[in-house]
């Protein structure tokens, strides 16, 4: 079996990845930013231990709350800006593009090993591919049978998983996707090296391809801008030189999904971004598939707006009725039951209280006592409430439960403050 090389194969082949063993970061007087953890975990598949990288939000300290899980290849590459990207998208001013998520960061042992799914012996004579190659089944099944247990046992996951790869982490992602459709929700796969073994993922058998169904699944793909200057993506399709393997093979699979792949019920998209090359797309193309993979969860506030007009007759269930229907289609979207976000309610119910709209003020917050009764902060809140509308007893009631819970310097504060009234 012949592949091609070029400049790009080589950097796609031999990226040089950190070798960081410690997912924190020091501060200038020796403090620590901690924004994770390292597990290990024995493979009987691969006969090696491996490591994981971990990242777990904040609010995954709450017993009973549930979390996404992103899968993440070449970990140790891209591990400290996909965790960042989720935390600014989810939690940061207010975001709710996506929600809350655990990271699973798969570092590398042997990538040529673990990335590709065929043995080769060659490429066109060079020495690059005497290494390992062809371990991508067993790996999977390391993801499949003993890491996803790991993982499940340890922390406080949802059935909701997602599976993202660049390059060769890329080819792992869509040949999963292929051979294994059931083990992932979403997929992202940027720039994969798809030129693999003669395009083997477009060349396998119609039976492998066609019999899946995707529905409730989907795919957002990336495609760099790998072209040489002269060329365009409309003459490159028509191209057969070595130089251009790489983006065709990926346009190629791109029609392929949005045919096949799309017609068995996936939610498809592909993006080609003129202005970055296979090693600079990874950050923006990340961004761009998490805002469109969870395009569906975000509240809409336009719809609030009737809500916070001063002048708005919109009654308490018109509300509820509201916050409801858009939480069941996102319930409906993960597969689980997924409750009104604490931190985007609480917003509400204060933005109401300062417009003086008492009942959509005390809705919201009646809402997360009910949603978040392991929160300190719901209680707060309600004790906030309960202490604007000149109702004493029932403020520190809440105050007092707030406290039982976590003992807040500032809640303490107002509940001692009012107890000498």
């Amino acid at each position: 079996m012949h592949i091609y090389l070029s400049l790009l194969t080589i950097a796609v082949l031999h990226t040089v990845f950190p070798s960081t063993t410690s997912a924190q970061i020091a501060g200038p007087k020796g403090d620590l930013i901690v924004v994770g953890k390292i597990d290990t975990i024995h493979s009987d598949i691969l006969g090696e231990d491996r490591a994981i990288w971990v990242s777990v939000p904040e609010s995954g300290i709450f017993p009973d709350k549930k979390y996404p899980v992103v899968y993440l290849l070449d970990g140790d590459a891209h591990f400290y800006s996909v965790m960042g990207m989720i935390q600014q998208l989810s939690t940061v001013n207010g975001n709710s593009v996506c929600p809350e998520m655990i990271l699973i960061g798969i570092p590398n042992t042997d990538r040529m090993r673990d990335l590709t799914p065929t043995y080769v012996t060659e490429a066109m004579g060079d020495a690059l591919f005497n290494e390992t190659t062809g371990g991508l089944v067993n790996f999977t099944s390391f993801i499949e049978n003993e890491l996803m247990p790991f993982v499940e046992s340890q922390y406080p996951v949802s059935p909701f998983k997602m599976f993202i790869g660049h390059s060769l982490g890329g080819l792992a992602v869509i040949h999963t996707l292929l051979t294994r459709p059931y083990l992932f929700n979403s997929w992202v796969a940027i720039d994969p090296s798809l030129w693999w073994d003669d395009r083997l993922i477009n060349t396998m058998s119609d039976s492998l391809k066609h019999k899946s169904k995707y529905a409730d699944e989907s795919l957002y793909l990336a495609i760099a801008n790998t072209m040489p200057e002269d060329m365009t993506v409309d003459k490159v399709v028509k191209d057969t030189s070595m130089n251009t393997e790489h983006i065709r093979s990926i346009l190629e699979f791109s029609d392929f999904a949005n045919g096949k792949m799309k017609s068995n019920g996936m939610e498809f998209r592909s993006k080609y971004y003129d202005a970055e090359d296979h090693g600079s797309l990874p950050l923006i193309a990340e961004i761009d598939a998490l805002k469109y993979l969870f395009k569906w969860y975000a509240f809409g506030f336009k719809d609030l707006e009737k809500f916070m007009n001063p002048s708005s007759t919109a009654d308490t269930k018109e509300f509820v009725d509201l916050v409801n229907h858009h939480y069941k289609g996102v319930s409906d979207h993960f597969g689980f039951q997924v409750l009104p976000d604490e931190r985007m309610i609480n917003s509400l119910g204060y933005e109401f209280l300062a417009q003086e709209k008492s009942e959509l003020s005390f809705v919201c917050f009646e809402m997360n006592v009910m949603n978040y009764p392991q929160s300190s902060n719901v209680f707060d809140s309600m004790g906030d409430y309960y202490m604007t509308i000149g109702e004493d007893t029932k403020a520190l009631d809440y105050f007092s439960k707030a406290l039982a819970i976590e003992e807040v310097p500032l809640t303490r504060e107002k509940y001692e403050t009012l107890k000498k009234k």
